[in-house]
């Protein structure tokens, strides 16, 4: 589907940092705790809306919010990660459950078709982008169950292999129960020398919170061990 279109959404893409756009309250004193059992610097926005959570992996910072979707294919909550892991700029690579890649692909394809451009939309939102961008790659050594829930895109097949891991895979099976199903929206990414996370927050529970964590952390000691780092 996305060979008809691939060279125009491939134009413009670019990292993305912004900030969550909170509009209600959240009660956060068990994640506050929680991040402070573990080291965790805990900060809560002015207006009580969302949270962050701040470390270190391997001595590279990261960062977790916990807020309001700033997605529409999110709903209610929000949580994502970010962290600065100074990888190379050539390692792409991005895990998206399936039924997130199937529902972005239709709207991508129906807006391009509708609109008929040529040229990218400022409106869509970098992951149709990405998906245009990287082609699905698979390989053996990973369980079937893996390659049901996800899918994995990128420009480089090889940096996908040592990046996704077995300890790595089965974290991203193995959620808490009751956990996100396979259909709810998550998405972990390497782009531009940084990790990127990006979820429904659903259930919106400490154990799912936890999980999320630590899939984070694990994917980030994982890309700097396996994946090459900036050139000095």
């Amino acid at each position: 589907m996305f060979e008809l279109f691939k060279k125009a959404f491939s134009i413009g893409a670019k990292d993305e940092g912004e900030t969550i756009a909170p509009d209600s309250r959240m009660a956060h004193g068990p994640v506050s705790e929680w991040a402070t059992a573990r080291g965790l610097g805990f900060s809560v926005d002015p207006d009580g809306t969302s949270v962050s959570l701040e470390g270190k992996v391997k001595g590279r910072p990261w960062r977790l919010q916990v807020g309001n979707a700033s997605r529409a294919y999110i709903h209610g909550a929000e949580l994502r990660a970010r962290a600065e892991l100074g990888i190379h700029d050539d390692v792409s690579v991005l895990v998206i459950n399936r039924p997130l890649k199937d529902a972005l692909e239709k709207q991508a394809f129906s807006m391009y078709t509708d609109s008929l451009q040529t040229s990218v939309d400022s409106r869509m939102p970098e992951e149709m982008r990405w998906l245009a961008m990287y082609d699905e790659v698979g390989w053996e050594g990973l369980p079937k169950p893996f390659w049901a829930r996800y899918a994995v895109l990128t420009d480089k097949r090889d940096y996908a292999i040592e990046w996704i891991n077995a300890t790595l895979a089965a974290q991203l099976l193995d959620w808490p129960s009751p956990g996100p199903g396979p259909e709810v929206p998550f998405l972990i990414l390497m782009l531009s020398g940084k990790a990127y996370l990006r979820m429904e927050y659903s259930p919106a529970s400490m154990p799912t919170l936890e999980h999320a964590s630590r899939i984070f952390t694990t994917a980030c000691e994982a890309a700097l061990v396996s994946l090459p780092p900036q050139p000095a």
